[in-house]
């Protein structure tokens, strides 16, 4: 009987291929990292073969840990790093040029024309976002500005743009199928919120053909079926695709207004359930889509905050600074002292995101003496990873005009104990975090399984929900408003 689900977590700096059983349960999975490139500061490149190389060889390695055949998968569910933009050849898949990564920042010059020309408020009354770098549409454009041979491909009608879903099921499907989720379309830019289409006027904006564009779809039901997939008969439905945070928030089980989780990934992500409301934020945050369950579903919205980095903070200490082997040595070195220490780290290392949205900033380390170690460095960094969050879940609760409900928490980093009891502390809020806390991976799962009828929608969902440790407020209101005002000094530093 085939009632397995398999789960492709397309990540940004590697790729997950999981497998889930009819009863909720994760039993299977491999991870395969690929490589970051910088070509310039600021800029950062995926090989679109590496992406690819690294989804196949997820496939392979999952079937190989003989949990299931391959005959026995029922549906496959995708979910991705988001705003990555590529694009491709239709006629042999070939990548065009690298893709361009969410995190890069090199349409900053463009963005900032945009917002002096006055458009800044049309795209967020449009598309719910702000005019910032991060988004797909101006790296679309850039990749139709700088890619050789661009033009006679144009002309001949080859060009295929998309953001990562679109081409994994792009290459799932043979080439086949050229869509996108409604989740994944409302981070481009391009998409108009209220009627979860193209917008017209937005791809004029930004120089960008919708006829290059993907078919926006549901998040759940039948998107496609598998074509020569190596390892994979034919015929397997694609079931379920969407980003990877609206994933976390659906496979967190926050189905009720008002709940939300927190994604501890390379970067660090708020999302908040809004319902069937499509709520504008004044505070610097951002409005998407979260999910639309089958053709014709009422769209579920959300409230977002992003901070650029923060698992990727680690790896810059451990890769940048030496100071780490291993990026889980984190936890224990900054367990060697009390506190910062006065140390602070402002990880604009990219750009700061929401809610302060300034492309061009960088990164900070203030506060040192003679007495700084290498284990205040690390607390200081685990200490910005919280502090950042707590800034958006401070806008949020502006947006809201009430209190949040405790917190989810979720994502490779939030099995850091410490950071985690940091983050309650900072925010004051209890932190609950999930016995599966690769909640993408269950939330791509979870999509597919009810788009093929596996279960019937979220109730089912939540059954299978579980709790695992919760993470209780220690600090007191005066400490934590002392530990606020001095990363509010830094970071204004940061911003001057």
């Amino acid at each position: 009987m085939a009632d397995y689900i398999l789960a492709i977590d397309q990540g940004t700096t590697g790729t997950t291929v999981a497998l889930m059983d009819s009863t909720g349960r994760l039993r299977a999975s491999v991870n395969n990292e690929f490589p970051q490139h910088y070509p310039k500061p600021g800029w950062v490149d995926h090989r679109v073969d590496d992406i690819r190389a690294s989804v196949d060889k997820g496939i392979r390695g999952v079937l190989r840990k003989g949990v299931c055949k391959a005959s026995e998968i029922a549906a496959i569910g995708i979910t991705n790093q988001r705003e990555t933009a590529l694009l491709w050849d239709r006629e042999t898949g070939e990548a065009l040029n690298n893709a361009v990564v969410w995190q890069c920042r090199r349409t900053t010059d463009f963005c900032e024309t945009l917002k002096s020309r006055g458009f800044e408020k049309t795209v967020r009354r449009k598309a719910g976002l702000v005019l910032d770098p991060y988004f797909s549409a101006s790296k679309f454009r850039w990749l139709l500005h700088n890619t050789p041979g661009i033009r006679r491909r144009l002309d001949a009608g080859r060009v295929a743009a998309g953001t990562v879903d679109s081409y994994l099921v792009w290459q799932l499907t043979g080439g086949e199928r050229h869509v996108t989720d409604v989740s994944n379309a409302a981070r481009t830019s391009l998409m108009n919120l209220k009627r979860l289409a193209w917008d017209s006027e937005l791809a004029e904006l930004f120089e960008v053909p919708l006829a290059l564009l993907p078919e926006i779809v549901p998040t759940s039901g039948t998107l496609g079926h598998t074509r020569g997939v190596r390892g994979l008969p034919d015929g397997i439905p694609i079931a379920g695709m969407a980003g990877d945070q609206q994933a976390a928030l659906f496979g967190q089980a926050c189905f009720g207004v008002g709940d939300a989780k927190c994604t501890f990934g390379t970067g660090s992500f708020i999302v908040m359930n809004t319902g069937d409301e499509l709520l504008h934020s004044h505070a610097g945050l951002l409005t998407t889509v979260a999910w639309q369950l089958g053709e014709g579903g009422r769209p579920v919205y959300a409230l977002e905050g992003g901070a650029f980095i923060c698992g990727a903070a680690v790896q810059w200490l451990r890769d940048g600074l030496k100071l780490i082997r291993r990026s889980a040595d984190v936890e224990a070195l900054a367990a060697e002292v009390e506190d910062h220490g006065g140390v602070e780290f402002v990880p604009a290392l990219t750009g700061l995101g929401a809610p302060h949205w300034v492309p061009e900033a960088r990164g900070l380390i203030t506060g040192l003496t003679r007495g700084s170690t290498r284990g205040h460095i690390a607390r200081a960094t685990l200490d910005a990873i919280a502090l950042q969050n707590a800034d958006i879940l401070g806008a949020m609760e502006k947006d809201l005009g009430r209190r949040m409900r405790p917190l989810r928490v979720d994502g490779g980093a939030s099995a850091n104990n410490l950071l985690m009891q940091i983050q309650a502390d900072v925010l004051g809020r209890k932190l609950i975090r999930p016995q599966v806390i690769e909640t993408t991976v269950a939330g791509a799962s979870y999509l597919a399984g009810v788009g093929i009828g596996l279960w019937r929608g979220t109730s089912d969902i939540r059954r299978i929900w579980q709790a695992g440790e919760e993470f209780r407020v220690r600090l007191s209101a005066p400490a934590r408003r002392r530990r606020r005002d001095s990363w509010e000094t830094a970071l204004e530093r940061t911003l001057r």
